[in-house]
């Protein structure tokens, strides 16, 4: 049944099977939303919820397997306390309200980043909505919450550190594999796309070892106003890119089948 709505899917937006296995997206631009509406900066994250909503349903439904969300960095402490008040508020209340979605979607939450950091009470209700989908086995979304890329690869190098010094690992046997080992995201697929919404070129301490082969797609679309025809429009421009991981294409036989 699932392969069907799948397939389904795929015909009616025109997508090609050949989907990314893992999308990142920092959500960007509720801020400016909520200003260009002479609205509450928090009315710009309430409206941000609802893309997620429909987002992780329709990556659900399309058979992506993993969906990471840059949803609070470390650096977004350094945002006024009320602000960052309304936002533990706010993702408290999408986590009560949304596990059941989850549920009904066979969609797993987990996190990444230092849940430690966030309030007692958010951390429960994390907790609790992790527990409750673990064993859902469609799509895996991440939140990334209270992260840091340069935070994770430095506990990475620590982890490491640490087996070197036990003598479990020998320095001259230390690989790229090793570091994607001792990082939060080992578990995960490698993230084959990341999109940004609001139009900064700029990817924020968000997954630096990650991110080194994926595709980026920059739109000015803010994050509230990004939908399911924003984000089928993304995976189609995926699904036109040659991905060549630092290697080069036959250019002449390109060139030969061009000319022709």
């Amino acid at each position: 049944m699932q392969t069907f709505k799948k397939n389904s899917l795929l015909k009616r937006y025109r997508l090609k099977s050949s989907l990314p296995k893992h999308v990142a997206i920092i959500m960007d631009g509720n801020g400016r939303w909520a200003k260009k509406r002479h609205l509450p900066r928090i009315a710009g994250h309430r409206a941000g919820a609802h893309s997620i909503r429909e987002l992780v349903r329709l990556a659900g439904e399309l058979g992506i397997e993993a969906l990471t969300l840059y949803a609070f960095s470390t650096e977004n402490w350094k945002r006024p306390p009320h602000e960052v008040r309304l936002l533990m508020q706010l993702l408290k209340q999408y986590l009560r309200n949304e596990v059941k979605e989850l549920l009904e979607n066979n969609v797993r939450l987990q996190t990444i980043g230092r849940r430690q950091d966030l309030p007692l009470e958010i951390q429960k209700e994390l907790e609790k909505s992790i527990q409750a989908t673990a064993h859902c086995t469609g799509l895996t979304l991440v939140l990334a919450l209270s992260y840091s890329g340069r935070a994770d690869l430095t506990n990475a190098v620590k982890k490491i550190a640490a087996d070197v010094k036990k003598g479990k690992l020998n320095p001259a046997s230390v690989t790229e594999k090793t570091i994607t080992d001792a990082l939060s995201t080992s578990h995960l697929p490698e993230v084959d796309f990341l999109i940004r919404t609001s139009g900064e070129m700029r990817i924020s301490n968000f997954l630096l070892w990650e991110l080194a082969y994926s595709e980026f797609f920059i739109t000015k679309t803010l994050w509230p106003d990004f939908k399911t025809k924003d984000f089928i429009l993304a995976l189609k421009d995926f699904q036109g890119r040659q991905r060549r991981f630092g290697g080069v294409t036959n250019i002449i036989g390109s060139f030969t089948s061009w000319a022709r």
